[in-house]
């Protein structure tokens, strides 16, 4: 892995080998014979970022298969921004650059584009109780400002043709997600994102809002270089081939799939039981997961979407306590008191560890945690029913793609009357699973707890 960021693209391409610099001419068995493919991106989490078990990110999924496919490693050039980004690939400095690069009119000019992977549409971003502008028109005289070269930037431009008045700063030495954090402290009034960046950003900053769309549905796709146009003949049918097999779809729902429609109380609700409750009970959480395995922030996360946290959590359904325990599984589980905490934290962290080790061994990775927690929230005897619909319907009953297309059909007579366990009210745990998610990850955010996860 190679790291470079800083304000001269000169300085940052300097660091790469000669080898780099020394591109001209080059075919694909000369990639191949030097063994790597450069690409250019940036460290975000709609792109590449450091995770829990590793490097992770859509572009880092998408760049690192598409090296194997052509067989040599893939080393990946970090750059500050998007303006770094494009210059370096147009002087040649890089193969690929995968950065979450929107497809424009203006940038087809001069770029070659590889085959589209993803649909965005670029959204106003404003502070909730800032100004409510519902048209470009009342943009006029606010604070905004997009980041350089970018296709934000290009936006902009062609509006100002049609509203007199429209200004904004162009920000040359940072980031969307900086931009978006400056709307969301009050120092702008709004900015420009795309709106995967968007969703993304608003689990971590409540403040922010979408106002509307400034652009139709527009497509993301890596820039090649004149050294690198050698791989588009490998580009397309990889790419495709990708996609038919479910490639795509897998990525989108690892990084995406989780994000529901964004709901500025709970969030916000969220980051203040992070700081006024989750203190109190993390040595808890911390001291179940190393007995079971599992990560201490996953844990919280199940508590929360249970019970908020409340250790005398109750539901008229019977269920209790802060991991919300039915008296036969707190039974089963040796749980005297499904309201102290210690007892229905640590029932809790046991009764997920069990269901996990009874999944097929054909569920591997994060599938088996996702298919675990479902199976947590609605039984594993209709999981077992899903993984039968799924394979009747030609889904994959191995990944949570395909489970949690098949099982919200558990609720509709035609599917369940054919099956062992009957119905189920099969949307609850795909809602249980994306929000689960969404807890852990605004957890890892807001508490750097990746480096103490198990």
């Amino acid at each position: 892995m190679a790291v470079f960021g800083s304000k001269s693209v000169r300085a940052t391409v300097l660091a790469c080998s000669i080898a780099v610099l020394a591109g001209c001419g080059e075919d694909i068995d000369d990639i191949r014979e030097q063994g790597e493919l450069i690409v250019l991106t940036r460290n975000a989490p709609t792109t590449y970022y450091e995770g829990r078990e590793g490097l992770e990110g859509p572009e880092y999924e998408l760049a690192a298969a598409f090296a194997a496919h052509i067989g040599v490693e893939p080393k990946f050039v970090i750059l500050d921004t998007v303006a770094e980004i494009l210059e370096a690939i147009s002087e040649g400095h890089g193969h690929v650059a995968a950065a979450g690069l929107t497809v424009t009119e203006e940038r087809e000019k001069s770029f070659e584009f590889g085959p589209p992977y993803k649909k965005i549409r670029q959204e106003l971003v404003c502070h909730i109780d800032g100004p409510l502008p519902k048209t470009v028109e009342d943009l006029v005289g606010l604070r905004l400002a997009v980041i350089a070269m970018s296709s934000y930037q290009e936006t902009l431009e062609r509006l100002s043709l049609d509203v007199s008045g429209l200004d904004w700063e162009v920000v040359d030495d940072a980031a969307t997600e900086e931009l978006l954090e400056r709307v969301a402290e009050g120092d702008l009034d709004c900015t420009i994102a795309d709106s995967n960046i968007v969703a993304i950003n608003q689990r971590y900053h409540p403040e922010l809002i979408a106002r509307f769309p400034v652009t139709e549905p527009q497509k993301l796709a890596w820039i090649v270089s004149d050294r690198g146009k050698v791989l588009v003949p490998e580009l397309k049918p990889w790419f495709e081939s990708v996609e038919k097999h479910g490639g795509l779809a897998d990525i989108d729902n690892r990084y995406y799939g989780y994000i529901e429609d964004f709901d500025y109380v709970s969030t916000s609700t969220l980051h203040r039981r992070i700081e006024d409750r989750l203190p109190k009970y993390r040595p808890l959480f911390e001291k179940a997961a190393k007995n079971v395995e599992l990560p201490w922030d996953l844990l919280a996360a199940v508590s929360y979407q249970e019970s908020h946290w409340n250790p005398k959590a109750k539901s008229p359904t019977g269920v209790r306590g802060m991991m919300m325990l039915t008296r036969n599984t707190a039974r089963e589980l040796g749980v005297k008191n499904r309201l102290d905490p210690a007892e229905s934290i640590h029932g809790g962290a046991r009764y997920l560890k069990n269901i996990k080790e009874r999944l097929p061994e054909t569920i591997t990775g994060d599938d088996r945690i996702w298919i675990g927690l479902a199976a947590y929230n609605v039984g594993l005897g209709h999981i077992w029913d899903a993984r039968e619909l799924a394979q009747r319907l030609g889904h994959d009953p191995d990944t949570w793609a395909g489970l949690r297309e098949v099982l919200p059909l558990l609720s509709k007579k035609r599917y369940y009357k054919t099956l062992k366990h009957g119905y189920a009210r099969g949307n609850e745990p795909v809602r249980f699973v994306r929000r689960v998610r969404n807890y852990q990850d605004v957890l890892n955010q807001q508490l750097d707890v990746s480096a103490s996860s198990l």
